[in-house]
């Protein structure tokens, strides 16, 4: 009787025991912070051997790094942690919120399912944003609700703030009128309306702040300012505002005070913003013999609007209807947008024009130490990153296009010395491909 009790133990303890590890192996349930047993789908794979070995830039290991697949069309990267989130589908209405270590490729914390007030057809938008140290992902959507046969629906701006150090996430609702523009490359969330309606807010509270028209604080003396004025960008001190011409930090400074030498002061036109800075083209003055065929372009400060690096240009055949998106390094201290590209910290700049017959050059990408990407013969960065045109590399130290084959894919990003990288299989599935920087 004894012995039969002994192997029935026994045998009890073995199923436990096969529990514990299937429970172990299959995870545990979702959650809205640590999440470590919620897996993806498709496994982040951070083995010696990714599932796609993409040919890029020969200062990339595809031998190691990472695949994630099924993931949306944005992601953002927090660049002081150096995690990456991306959304992926959890059925035909939901969505959720993934994130990944991207020097190693380990899944993070996963969010909680969510419906947007959009089409479900389509993805949440997705931006990080930093305020005080602290890094914050932020998917946001417009759409409406409330809609009955008596009463017509209500319009406004959803987001999800997620806090990128633990996940916590408070969930803002801001009434709008129609489909906005909205940024985090201030230390606030900026919806705008493309003009002069905006609000902030605040990552770490959830607080929103509107700001009327009338709060814009047009400088003293600029008849144009009230001109096709627009919200910019945001900054410590407050929004930055453009007019016709002109910008303006309200309380802070406006580009006529910071205007580079050479140049008239009145003629500056914001054309990019990015974390820390405006990219900005001036005229020349009048009376210099390169005033009809030159512009100058700067990068400003967006705490003081000192230029920082300045170049000269040839202005453009066709005035283009947009400028390309500034990419800053990821510590930043180069910049490149379109055709130019400025060395920060040595206070260069460059200008890669067609004045000598050269094929027009679009810049996508900068790392930390220098190295641009980018192709000939694309008509914007993203037609460029989607294979457009024909790749190239430049050290801006020497400041040389250097072709890379016609195959090549350029990288998306870089952080923590991982370039990441995009691509879409024969099933139309999106993937992000993260592989290591080869040591020197």
């Amino acid at each position: 009787m004894r012995q039969r009790v002994v192997r029935m133990a026994l045998a009890a303890g073995v199923i436990v025991l096969a529990l514990l590890l299937l429970l172990t192996m299959c995870g545990g349930g979702e959650g809205s912070g640590g999440g470590a047993g919620d897996k993806p789908r498709t496994p982040v794979r951070h083995s010696a051997e990714p599932l796609t070995r993409l040919t890029v830039p020969a200062a990339y290991d595809t031998r190691q790094g990472w695949e994630i697949t099924d993931v949306s069309p944005e992601h953002a990267i927090a660049y002081d942690s150096g995690r990456i989130a991306y959304l992926q589908r959890v059925d035909d209405s939901r969505f959720r919120l993934r994130t990944l270590d991207a020097a190693t490729g380990k899944p993070g914390w996963t969010g909680l399912p969510w419906r947007p007030p959009s089409s479900p057809e389509t993805f949440p938008r997705l931006l990080a944003v930093t305020k005080d140290g602290r890094e914050y992902f932020v998917t946001w959507s417009f759409g409406t609700m409330g809609e009955d046969a008596l009463t017509p629906a209500d319009s406004f701006v959803a987001l999800d703030v997620y806090a990128v150090a633990d996940g916590a996430r408070q969930r803002v609702e801001v009434p709008w009128p129609a489909p906005p523009s909205v940024s985090g490359t201030g230390p606030g969330i900026l919806i705008s309306d493309g003009r002069t309606r905006s609000a902030v807010v605040d990552p770490a509270t959830g607080e929103v702040s509107e700001i009327p028209e009338n709060a814009l604080g047009h400088p003293k003396g600029c008849t144009g300012c009230r001109r096709l004025t627009e919200v910019r960008g945001m900054t410590a001190k407050g929004l930055l505002v453009s007019g016709d011409p002109g910008f303006w930090v309200k309380g802070g400074w406006s580009s006529s005070k910071v205007a580079p030498a050479r140049t008239d002061p009145a003629s500056g036109v914001p054309t990019s913003v990015a974390p820390g800075y405006v990219l900005a083209r001036w005229r020349m003055k009048k009376g210099r013999k390169d005033a009809g065929t030159h512009d100058l372009w700067a990068v400003h400060d967006m705490a003081s609007g000192k230029a920082l690096a300045q170049v000269e240009c040839h202005k453009p055949a066709i005035e283009p209807g947009e400028y390309p998106q500034a990419a800053l390094s990821p510590e930043g201290g180069y910049l490149v947008a379109g055709n130019l590209a400025f060395d920060l910290e040595q206070r260069k700049a460059y200008c890669f024009d067609q004045s000598d017959g050269s094929k027009p050059l679009t810049l996508t990408t900068v790392t930390d130490s220098g190295t641009a990407y980018g192709a000939t013969s694309a008509r914007s960065p993203a037609e460029a990153l989607a294979g457009g045109g024909d790749p190239i590399e430049m050290d801006l130290t020497v400041a040389v296009p250097e072709a890379l084959s016609p195959s090549v894919r350029l990288p998306v990003a870089e952080t923590v010395g991982v370039g990441v990288f995009g691509w879409t299989d024969p099933k139309d599935r999106l993937h992000l491909i993260g592989y290591p920087r080869r040591e020197p």
